[in-house]
């Protein structure tokens, strides 16, 4: 019986089991990747596709038929065009079809044309985004390359947390901005809009709040606004803030479904970044520009207007996007939200202002007759309020913000008055105290974007209070720097 012996040709080599050691990891690396890949792209496209035909077509909407049983509101359809795929969403369904509008504000499709249902947008967030540029559907825009995905797509309509989930708001903010600070401060968490009509400054004054420390990112959406502005806002107001800032953009030339979901892009990415405990600025340059939007969408979809030509839906979808915003649940961090609200023809009745006002933490009014005297920030302290001073303040610092508030009132209530001399001095030893010190007030509160932000609003106010006063007897310089001791002195 022959004895077999393995070819000398068969036999592995020390160095050869080395290296199969060594590329073993690698390989089992690559597959792993390849199966994550395959199954991401299994679970995007489905192999079964629905869809539909165009059998009706409007200036900015169409309908299809053979998807009404398959599709929900806020869904999407992709129309295969001419030379092109445009993204729809469907906006409302009956038992005859469903109506859709475009994203690109286009319609490349005639009768006939398939849609394919394909779910709703999504977006894949990740740190990696700071200093990038975006347009409403998560594309970036800036020209810098491609986005490196999260771990996870995130609709962008999502629910708030629970309300009693929620974080407890509480950490103070110092923005850098006197008026703010000393009138209507901000905590962590809190969500405050910027009231005014158009050209009064809310730009600016969003400019510098951007500015402001204690965050760890900022995510801006420009909603509606001129080509223009933004690179203007973002390379010369935001300046080395833009290295932290996520911007969304969706110009006034684009459609009004982009302009709608721009906010609730932003709004998700600052949900994503929140949920991994980060303290977020979230800045919305306009709602009311959003809310336009809303109008236009709800309108093609068959609402009747009821206030002002807003459908219902306008005001519920504007509390639905606000109450995202806010303190995350225990162990999260924190979306600060600064809402700009445009006030129609400086109207601030105006059902969109009123329905905003009525679901944020506080609003700063800006007033256009202030900024004709050219005091800017053009706040006014009379009609701006913060729903969580309390929490920031001390008692004595409330009570000076109050005193202030009554000095500022008498000085506008008389202003008439003086100016025809109807009022002599030391006739109210109140209004006296007022006509001294509110112009050292308004002096104070001026505040350009290009200064430095304040250290601490109560120590600059408190120095301009008892400029030029006597020093009593035995006062340090702590006393002499408080705000408090000053109006006493008078």
């Amino acid at each position: 019986m022959r004895r077999y012996e393995q070819p000398t040709s068969m036999t592995k080599s020390p160095a050869r089991d080395d290296d199969s050691a060594r590329s073993a990891p690698t390989l089992s690396y690559a597959l792993d990747a390849l199966e994550r890949s395959i199954a991401d792209a299994l679970a995007a496209r489905s192999l079964v596709k629905i869809g539909g035909a165009v059998t009706e077509i409007s200036s900015s909407s169409c309908r299809l038929s053979g998807l009404s049983h398959f599709v929900r509101l806020g869904e999407c359809v992709e129309l295969a065009g001419v030379g092109k795929t445009s993204l729809c969403e469907v906006v409302r369904i009956d038992a005859q079809g469903v109506t859709v509008k475009p994203f690109d504000g286009t319609l490349d499709a005639g009768l006939g044309t398939m849609a394919w249902a394909c779910g709703g947008v999504t977006l894949s967030p990740d740190r990696s985004w700071k200093g990038r540029t975006l347009n409403a559907l998560g594309k970036p825009i800036d020209g810098l390359g491609p986005l490196r995905q999260g771990e996870r797509a995130i609709p962008t309509d999502r629910e708030p947390p629970a309300p009693m989930r929620r974080q407890r708001v509480r950490k103070p903010i110092k923005t850098g901005i006197r008026v703010v600070d000393l009138f209507t401060p901000l905590c962590a968490g809190q969500r405050i809009g910027i009231f005014a009509g158009s050209g009064v400054g809310k730009s600016t004054l969003l400019s510098m709040l951007a500015r402001a420390a204690g965050f760890d990112t900022t995510v801006l959406a420009l909603v509606g606004e001129r080509g223009r502005e933004v690179r203007e806002f973002l390379e010369d107001a935001l300046g080395r803030e833009k290295a932290r800032t996520i911007a969304v953009v969706a110009t006034g030339d684009e459609s009004p479904m982009m302009r709608r979901l721009a906010p609730k892009a932003a709004m998700c990415i600052a949900e994503h970044l929140r949920d991994h405990g980060e303290n977020v600025l979230l800045i919305v340059d306009s709602v009311t520009r959003y809310a336009h939007a809303a109008r236009d969408v709800a309108l093609s979809a068959g609402e009747p207007p009821v206030a002002r030509g807003y459908p219902p839906s306008v005001f519920s979808d504007l509390p639905r996007l606000l109450e995202r915003a806010g303190a995350g649940e225990e162990g999260a961090g924190s979306i600060t939200g600064v809402f700009a609200v445009l006030v129609d023809g400086d109207d601030h009745n105006d059902p969109v202002a009123d329905s905003i006002r009525g679901t944020l933490d506080g609003h700063i009014v800006l007033d256009r007759a202030i900024a004709e005297q050219g005091r800017y920030p053009p706040v006014n302290v009379l009609s701006s309020v913060s729903r969580l001073t309390r929490a920031v303040l001390t008692a004595e610092q409330q009570k000076l913000m109050l005193k202030l508030r009554e000095m500022i009132a008498q000085f506008e209530d008389t202003r008439d008055l003086r100016l025809m001399g109807g009022y002599h001095s030391g006739a109210d030893p109140g209004l006296d105290k007022a006509i001294q010190f509110v112009p050292r007030i308004y002096e104070t509160l001026r505040q350009a974007p290009e200064d430095p932000l304040s250290g601490d609003a109560f120590q600059d106010i408190a120095r301009a209070l008892s400029a030029d006063l006597p020093e009593p007897a035995g006062a340090n310089r702590l006393t002499r720097a408080s705000p408090g001791t000053a109006l006493r002195q008078t």
